[in-house]
């Protein structure tokens, strides 16, 4: 599901928002554009680090901030801490495993299907929509079996 990489996209974006293509920038990018799950801005940090060892956790997080901000990623859902990212802009949805924490990418047609009900359309300006389903993931069912 994930997509390649397009630092022409991330350079257009950023220019259209006036913010500067920095290396810094760019490492952070290049990093989450990689990443296989929703990774936290600490393991963003860790990972941009070996790259810029002086770049501070405060940079890192602020702009994974901006970047969903302006629509580069996604911020993930959820209540718990710490905050997730999602590089995966693509039509999906998520599952939540509520005893690893890990956070499962799938799609379902008919959960792109869902119709917003008409009551909620004339209270918000619906933008997008995405399922959530909670529960505990095979691997967890196993070891609670075992």
């Amino acid at each position: 599901m994930q997509k390649e990489i397009d630092l022409g996209v991330f350079s257009k974006e950023c220019r259209r928002h006036n913010l500067r293509v920095t290396p810094q920038r760019t490492a952070i990018f290049r990093e989450l554009a990689k990443a296989k799950s929703h990774p936290s801005a600490d393991e963003m940090f860790q990972a941009v680090r070996k790259e810029f060892p002086n770049i501070s956790y405060d940079t890192v997080n602020r702009t994974l901030l901006t970047f969903s901000r302006i629509g580069l990623i996604n911020l993930v859902e959820g209540h718990t801490t710490p905050r997730r990212f999602d590089p995966d802009l693509s039509s999906h949805h998520h599952f939540h495993c509520q005893q690893c924490g890990r956070i499962i990418d799938f799609c379902n047609s008919d959960f792109d299907d869902l119709k917003i009900p008409s009551s909620l359309l004339r209270e918000f300006d619906v933008t997008s929509s995405r399922v959530v389903l909670r529960g505990i993931c095979k691997a967890c069912s196993r070891k609670r079996i075992g």
